[in-house]
């Protein structure tokens, strides 16, 4: 009788995950809610609409000069945003 190793459950699930075709819109899901915690609550008060479309996460900003701002440190936020999901899921950030 062969006797198989048991694999962690969290293992068993991102396998199913991928093979479901579910890894990437869960992945989406974590930055759009992690984009409050990294990018803090003062620039979260003027943050409307968040989205990632085509590995790019969208972010509506209601103020013009923190927009100006945001651009200038998009790759550092991208950085962070990666880091904290755990994964490369998004490309750029986009402020409109």
């Amino acid at each position: 009788m062969r006797r198989h190793r048991p694999e962690p459950f969290s293992s068993l699930l991102q396998q199913y995950l991928r093979l479901e075709g579910l890894e990437t819109p869960l992945q989406e899901y974590r930055v759009v809610q992690a984009w409050p915690q990294v990018a803090g609550e003062a620039i979260s008060r003027y943050t409307g609409q968040v989205f990632v479309r085509d590995g790019q996460l969208y972010v509506q900003i209601k103020s013009a000069p923190l927009r100006q701002n945001l651009s200038m440190q998009q790759t550092i936020l991208t950085r962070r945003l990666n880091e904290y999901v755990g994964g490369t899921v998004i490309s750029a950030i986009r402020f409109f």
